[in-house]
């Protein structure tokens, strides 16, 4: 897939947008950038970072990085996405002369959104006026149930079998893997310490199946309390695998969380906790997505 930053990045051609800032790329996201690549010809994504709401003030936790935002656009489907930077002095511009400047000027004959999609200085843009302007408007119906916000409320329940359900797949946790303290090798459970984006929503705390890197993986998310830390962390004990894996990009699925994190008696006790923890990441299943149905 084709990414620009500037409309001059790409060629001005005959096209079919799907607009939107797609956090997540959820369900709801997915149905949107479906009907252009329906639509065609030559579908492309317009999206926006930062987050429109973050720059405006907003405290927003993310659902995804834009690297992997990007990614799971790509595996949609679509061709080309043009990222535009978002930034107060873009946020005033008039939704007229953002249609004219960003979306005629890539060859943009037809564009999908969500309804209540909003776009100009002080969201005063909307499909209507797209319409007005001789755009062929595609008006994408709401996945009834699915939205960013509710996804997130499921997380910080530790509900990941619920976001996963509005996502189409299991949620993850994503960073580059860093030096920890060695303390799982010792243990005889050795994992990969992820240093997940601080922009990122970090899901309720406890220890969860899932895997990564193509292995199952126990995941611990919190503050190793038994070892009275104070320092969120990211585990991941991947079954069966050998290697080096720091430096390295990691995405962690999450599958089922299986309980809280707490101090033990004893690290004997610890262990065998640990031991009971993997024998559940052997039996958890994925959580299914729509394109595992018959």
């Amino acid at each position: 897939m084709r990414v620009a930053h500037d409309p001059a990045g790409l060629e001005r051609a005959e096209r079919t947008i799907a607009i939107g800032t797609f956090d997540g790329v959820h369900l709801g996201h997915r149905s949107v950038i479906e009907a252009a690549i329906a639509a065609g010809p030559r579908p492309t994504l317009v999206t926006f970072h930062p987050h429109p709401r973050r720059v405006l003030g907003y405290g927003v936790e993310l659902l995804t990085t834009l690297e992997r935002r990007l990614e799971l656009i790509a595996e949609l489907g679509v061709e080309e996405t043009l990222v535009l930077e978002f930034t107060l002095d873009f946020q005033r511009v008039e939704p007229e002369a953002f249609a004219t400047d960003y979306l005629a000027a890539i060859g943009t004959t037809a564009v999908a959104a969500g309804p209540d999609f909003r776009f100009g200085h002080r969201r005063s843009g909307d499909l209507d006026l797209l319409a007005h302007l001789g755009f062929d408007v595609r008006r994408v119906p709401l996945v009834e149930g699915v939205s960013s916000s509710a996804i997130r409320q499921h997380l910080h329940a530790g509900e990941v079998e619920e976001a996963a359900a509005m996502l189409g797949r299991p949620p993850e946790v994503a960073g580059i893997v860093v030096e920890g303290d060695a303390r799982g090798g010792t243990l005889g459970f050795p994992t990969a310490n992820v240093a997940v984006d601080p922009d990122l929503l970090v899901p309720k705390l406890g220890i969860y199946a899932g895997a990564a890197a193509a292995h199952r993986a126990a995941i611990s998310i919190g503050t190793n309390p038994h070892y009275g830390g104070d320092e969120l962390r990211v585990e991941a004990f991947l079954l069966g695998f050998e290697g080096d894996l720091y430096g390295q990009r990691l995405l962690v699925e999450l599958w089922r969380r299986l309980r809280d994190e707490r101090a033990f008696a004893s690290e004997q006790e610890l262990i065998e906790q640990i031991a009971r923890d993997v024998e559940e990441t052997e039996r958890a299943e994925r959580p299914a997505s729509p394109s595992d149905s018959p």
